[in-house]
C-alpha cells in the first residue's frame, strides 16, 4: 500500500513540474510590449470621384526599461463595396510624427526606437480615386486598413498584424414609420441594420444611433456576441499567433468543424487561458467522456472555448482573422440597459435554433428571447443585422 502511494505521489509530482513548466514556457515566450491603436479617423470628399481617409496611429511602450524599435510598418488597404472596384485607385502614405525626430520629406519610415513609457505617432492618408464620372457613394462601404510592422528587440524580430475597420458608408437608422416587424412566438422581432462594426465604434453609441427612435419600455435589445466582441478589439490576424507544440498536437483530436480544429485557433484559446488549463481540461474531458459524459472540456476550459470563431467564422474582413468572445458582457448589458431604458441581451444564435443568452442585464425575459431569436432573424451571413430589438406582444 506504501509503495503504491508513493507510486502515485510520484506521478502526481511529475505531471504538476511538467504544468509548471508548460506554463513557465508560455509566459516566458518572446512577446513584444509595443501596443497599437488608431484613433481621429475621417473621411473628407474632396470630389464624388475622389475621397481622402485621414487617422493618427499610436505606438505605446509600457514597459518600464525595454526598448523596441519600430524597423518598418506598412498600410495594405482593403475595400469593401457592392460593386466591381477594380477601377478604384487607392494610395497610402504614412508620416512619422515622432516626439524628438523630424519626419523625412520623402516619406521613408526610417527605424525609431520606441523608449519605455514612451509613445509616437503617425498620421496616416488614404486616397480613394474612381474614374471621372463615377460616384463613389455607390461603390464604397467599408475600408479594411491593416498594418504590417515589425517589432525588433530583446525578444527577437517580430512580424505584427493589426487592423482597423474605417466605414465609408452608414445606413440609415431604424424608424417606427417604415420599420418591417416580423411576428414570432407572443413577440414581435426587427433586425436593425448597421455600418460594419470595429473598433471604432461604441457599443452605446452604435445601440442608441441605429435603435433609439423604435424603442418602448418593455423592449428587449439584443447584439450579437461577435459584433459586441469586434467593437472590444477581440480579434487577432494568424499571423501574430505562434502555436505551440501543444496547440499543433492538441488539436487534431476536436472535430474538423470546430474552431479548435486548428492549430491557431486552439492556441488563441491557450493564450487566453493558459497551456495547463487547456491540457487538464482535455484529460478531465476526455475520462469523462469514456464513461459517457460529454462537454466537459469546454467547461473546464472556460467559456472563451466556446465562444472562439477561427478564420471564415465571421463575417468579412473579419473571416480573415481569429475572434474571441466578449469581455464584462454582464456590465456591459447593464450599462447599456442603464443608457437605453430598456433591457438589453447579447446572444449567440445560430440557423440550427440554438439561442445561448451570455448575458443579459436585470430583469430581461430570457424565456422570452429564447423564443423570438429561434429562428435565427438575425441571420448568419452579410445581413449587417448585428441588433434584434424584441417586443412581447
Amino acid at each position: 500500500m506504501a509503495a503504491l502511494f508513493a507510486v502515485v505521489l510520484i506521478a502526481a509530482l511529475v505531471f504538476g513540474l511538467a504544468l509548471l513548466w508548460l506554463e513557465l514556457r508560455h509566459r516566458l515566450r518572446p512577446a513584444s510590449p509595443l501596443r497599437l491603436s488608431s484613433s481621429g479617423w475621417k473621411v473628407q470628399r474632396v470630389s464624388d470621384s475622389q475621397w481622402q481617409v485621414k487617422g493618427t496611429l499610436s505606438i505605446r511602450n509600457p514597459h518600464r526599461r525595454m526598448e523596441v524599435f519600430v524597423p518598418e510598418i506598412e498600410l495594405k488597404p482593403t475595400l469593401l463595396g457592392r460593386a466591381d472596384l477594380s477601377g478604384v485607385n487607392v494610395r497610402c502614405s504614412l508620416s512619422p510624427q515622432h516626439p524628438d525626430e523630424e519626419a523625412r520629406a520623402d516619406g521613408y519610415w526610417f527605424a525609431y526606437i520606441v523608449k519605455g513609457r514612451k509613445t509616437t505617432q503617425a498620421e496616416a492618408l488614404i486616397t480613394l480615386e474612381a474614374p471621372a464620372g463615377s460616384d463613389l457613394r455607390n461603390l464604397l462601404d467599408t475600408l479594411w486598413l491593416e498594418i504590417l510592422w515589425i517589432n525588433y528587440g530583446p525578444f527577437g524580430r517580430l512580424q505584427q498584424r493589426d487592423g482597423v475597420l474605417i466605414p465609408l458608408r452608414r445606413p440609415a437608422p431604424a424608424k417606427s414609420s417604415s420599420a418591417t416587424w416580423r411576428q414570432g412566438d407572443r413577440c414581435s422581432v426587427l433586425p436593425i441594420r448597421t455600418h460594419l462594426l470595429g473598433t471604432l465604434d461604441d457599443p452605446a453609441e452604435v445601440l442608441q444611433h441605429y435603435a433609439g427612435a423604435v424603442l418602448q419600455p418593455g423592449d428587449v435589445l439584443t447584439i450579437g456576441e461577435t459584433p459586441l466582441a469586434v467593437m472590444q478589439g477581440r480579434y487577432n490576424h494568424p499571423a501574430n499567433l505562434q502555436p505551440s507544440s501543444l496547440a499543433r498536437l492538441l488539436c487534431r483530436v476536436f472535430h474538423p468543424t470546430s474552431s479548435l480544429a486548428t492549430a491557431c485557433g486552439l492556441q488563441t484559446l491557450i493564450d487566453n487561458v493558459g497551456p495547463a488549463r487547456v491540457l487538464c481540461a482535455w484529460l478531465a474531458g476526455t475520462a469523462l467522456k469514456l464513461v459517457g459524459s460529454k462537454g466537459w472540456f469546454y467547461r473546464l476550459a472556460g467559456e472563451q472555448a466556446r465562444l472562439i470563431d477561427d478564420v471564415t467564422g465571421t463575417t468579412p474582413p473579419y473571416d480573415q482573422t481569429i475572434v474571441l468572445g466578449p469581455v464584462q458582457s454582464s456590465e456591459v448589458c447593464r450599462q447599456l440597459a442603464a443608457e437605453l431604458g430598456v433591457a438589453v441581451a447579447v446572444v449567440d444564435v445560430n440557423d440550427l435554433g440554438r439561442v445561448k443568452v451570455l448575458a443579459s442585464s436585470p430583469g430581461c425575459d430570457e424565456a422570452l428571447l429564447e423564443r423570438a431569436l429561434k429562428p435565427n432573424p438575425a441571420g448568419n451571413a452579410n445581413e449587417l443585422t448585428p441588433l434584434v430589438l424584441v417586443r412581447p406582444n
